[in-house]
Formats: C-alpha cells, sequence, structure tokens
C-alpha cells in the first residue's frame, strides 16, 4: 500500500479506512512503531466530539483527511487520531495502541516505564511516549518529507483483523458497534484484550 493508497482511504470512508491504519508506522525522530489497535468515529456517531456540532476544538476534524487531532481526555491524556473524509465532513481514527520499533530509549524517557509491552498499550500512554500535545493538532501526518510526526502507510494490509466494540463509550452511544480494530496477531501490544 503507498501512503497515496492511505490517503485516498481516509478520504473515502473512516471505518473503511481504521484497519487500513494497522501495520502503519508512525514515526517523530527516532521513534518507530506498529500501529495494532484503532477505533473510528464519524460526525453521525454520538460517541464522535463532532456529533451535532462543530466547535473550536473539532474544527480539524473538518479539515482535508490525514491531518492530526489530538485532544484532551479528562484532564490527563492527549489522544492523537488521524482526520478522516473530505473537509466538511467531520471524522476521525483514534491510534489506541501500537507495538515499538525503534528509538524505545526516547519512549521509555518520556513514560517513564521500562516494560516494552506497556509502552504504547493505549492511546495516552502513546501520546506520552511520542511527546505528543495539542501543539500537534493540524500536522499533516501523511506529510513524510519533514522529521516531525508522521505516518507512512503499512506495506500490506494486515491479513487478521479482530474487530469489536470501542471501548469506553457510554451505552446508548452506539457503545456495541464494532468500529474498533486490531491486528490479530499482535494482541499481546493492544489496549485492552
Amino acid at each position: 500500500m503507498t501512503q497515496g493508497d492511505l490517503l485516498a482511504a481516509l478520504r473515502d470512508d473512516v471505518v473503511a479506512a481504521a484497519p487500513m491504519l494497522l501495520g502503519a508506522i508512525l514515526v517523530r525522530g527516532p521513534m518507530r512503531c506498529k500501529i495494532v489497535e484503532v477505533e473510528a468515529y464519524r460526525s453521525d456517531d454520538p460517541a464522535c466530539h463532532a456529533y451535532q456540532r462543530r466547535t473550536p476544538r473539532t474544527e480539524v476534524m473538518y479539515g482535508p483527511p490525514g491531518i492530526a487531532y489530538v485532544y484532551f481526555n479528562y484532564g490527563v491524556h492527549w489522544m492523537l487520531n488521524v482526520v478522516a473524509h473530505p473537509p466538511g465532513d467531520a471524522a476521525a481514527i483514534l491510534i489506541r495502541a501500537a507495538q515499538p520499533l525503534e528509538g524505545l530509549e526516547s519512549m521509555r524517557a518520556n513514560r517513564g516505564v521500562f516494560k516494552e509491552r506497556d509502552l504504547l498499550s493505549g492511546p495516552g500512554k502513546l501520546a506520552k511516549a511520542y511527546g505528543i500535545t495539542g501543539e500537534d493538532t493540524g500536522t499533516n501526518l501523511m506529510d513524510i518529507s519533514q522529521d516531525g510526526l508522521h505516518l507512512l502507510a503499512p506495506g500490506s494490509p494486515i491479513a487478521n483483523v479482530v474487530t469489536g466494540a470501542r471501548i469506553g463509550i457510554a451505552e446508548g452511544k452506539w457503545h456495541d458497534v464494532p468500529w474498533r480494530f486490531v491486528d490479530g496477531d499482535a494482541i499481546g501490544w493492544v489496549s485492552r484484550r
């Protein structure tokens, strides 16, 4: 898969694009990790931040696909999302977990955690390990020519994709919609089995 293929998928449909992010490499400086768990959100979804409203915080979700949407969750953790759909149609994919590949020393220093399986096994953990904050909102994650935060498309699709309900969604807000996607061959790295 090429960067262009991934961008086209992001532009087309967030639910179809989400599993295509599995296996993508998230890069920042010396750090590299393989994405193993994601969740899809779109504007008609009651669990989506852009559901029935457009606010200054969610404005970036209405922008072009491939842009970073980073929000602060419960006043504790930053969360990295990849914007999807054409401009004006809000949608995003939450990066929930990843398998560390390179730059583990930097990740450990940022997190203060040394166990490899605990470094990126949750969206807040991943953001902290990568030093991701609200300052990263609006970053073009598809621009591989820059040294900053970006994504590299997976070489090939993940063959064993497991789907399930998203995590932490209140009952009645599409809590049972199977829009959580996991690399079935990397279960040990996900946020919650």
